[in-house]
C-alpha cells in the first residue's frame, strides 16, 4: 500500500525525527541513471520524494535545477515518460511521492487527465510552482477527485489573509519557501525563515516543509529545531549529479552518503 503523507508524517514523528524530502528531476541525466539515483535517495533515508517534471522555462528554479531540466529534456523526457518514471519508482518504494511541475504541463495534458494519470502512476501530491491559489480552483477540484493532495507554496511575502486561503486549498503539507528568490543551495538559513515557520504554524495545522536554499545538515537541524515538520533539499543533491556525470558509481555513492547525512540531521532535540 502506498503510504499517505499523513501516515508518513506520523511514522517519522513517532521516531522523534523530522521529515527529509529530497528533490530530483525525472530523467536527469537520463531515464535509467535517474531511476538509480532515486533508489539511492530511498536507501539514503528519504521519508518521501519530490520529483520534478522537466520544463523548458522553470521560472521558480535557479541555475542548478534549470541545468537538470535541460539534461532531462535533451535525454528525451516527456510527460508520458515522466509518468512511466513514477511507475518504475513504485516498483521499489511505497513512500509518498510529490510532483513539482509547471502549470503548462498540466494544462497541455488536460487538467483532469493529468491528475488521473498522476493517481494511476502512484503520485500522492502535486505542486504546480507557478499556479497561484486564486487560479487553482479547477486543479484543486481535479486533484481531490483523483485522491491527490494539492500542495501550495507559501513565502515571507504571503499575507496572513492569503495564507488562510492557501491553507484551505492545500493538503498533504504546506511548502514553505525559506528565501526570497529561486531555488538553489545557500550558505545559511535566514532568521526570517524561522519566523516564517512560526507565523505559518499559527494559521494552519498542516505539516510545514521548508525548501529553497536548504543544503547542509546544519540547515536541516535548524529548520526542524524551529518547528518545521520537514526539510526539502534539491540543488545540493543535483550538484552532486552534475559534478559526477563522467563517473556514475561515484555519483550514486555520493548521493546516498549525502542523503544519509541530511536525514541524520532531522533528529528532534529533546
Amino acid at each position: 500500500m502506498i503510504e499517505t503523507y499523513q501516515e508518513m508524517f506520523k511514522r517519522v514523528k513517532d521516531k522523534g525525527e523530522g521529515v527529509f524530502i529530497p528533490f530530483m528531476v525525472a530523467g536527469d541525466p537520463d531515464f535509467e541513471t535517474s531511476l538509480e539515483i532515486v533508489k539511492k535517495l530511498v536507501e539514503g533515508g528519504a521519508d518521501a520524494l519530490e520529483i520534478g517534471f522537466p520544463f523548458s522555462d522553470p521560472v521558480a528554479d535557479g541555475q542548478t535545477v534549470q541545468s537538470a531540466d535541460l539534461r532531462a529534456l535533451n535525454a528525451g523526457m516527456t510527460t508520458d515518460k515522466c509518468f512511466e518514471f513514477i511507475r518504475r519508482i513504485r516498483e521499489f518504494t511505497e513512500i509518498p511521492i510529490g510532483l513539482l511541475v509547471y502549470y503548462n504541463l498540466i494544462y497541455q495534458r488536460g487538467i483532469d487527465k493529468f491528475y488521473e494519470d498522476a493517481m494511476e502512476s502512484g503520485v500522492n501530491g502535486v505542486l504546480a510552482a507557478d499556479l497561484p491559489p486564486e487560479e487553482a480552483e479547477e486543479s484543486v477540484k481535479a486533484a481531490r477527485k483523483h485522491g491527490i493532495d494539492p500542495i501550495f507554496l507559501a513565502a515571507q511575502t504571503t499575507s496572513n489573509e492569503r495564507l488562510k486561503q492557501i491553507a484551505k486549498m492545500c493538503s498533504g503539507f504546506l511548502y514553505v519557501v525559506s528565501v526570497m528568490g529561486v531555488t538553489g543551495a545557500r550558505s545559511e538559513v535566514k532568521t526570517s525563515s524561522v519566523e516564517l515557520v512560526e507565523r505559518m504554524r499559527s494559521h494552519t495545522d498542516l505539516p510545514l516543509c521548508v525548501g529553497f536554499g536548504i543544503s547542509k545538515p546544519e540547515h536541516v537541524a535548524e529548520i526542524i529545531d524551529a518547528g518545521a515538520d520537514g526539510a526539502i533539499i534539491g540543488s545540493a543533491l543535483i550538484n552532486i549529479v552534475e559534478e559526477n556525470l563522467q563517473n556514475k558509481t561515484a555519483m550514486l555513492d555520493k548521493v546516498q552518503k549525502r542523503c544519509a547525512e541530511l536525514k541524520s540531521a532531522t533528529k528532534i532535540k529533546e
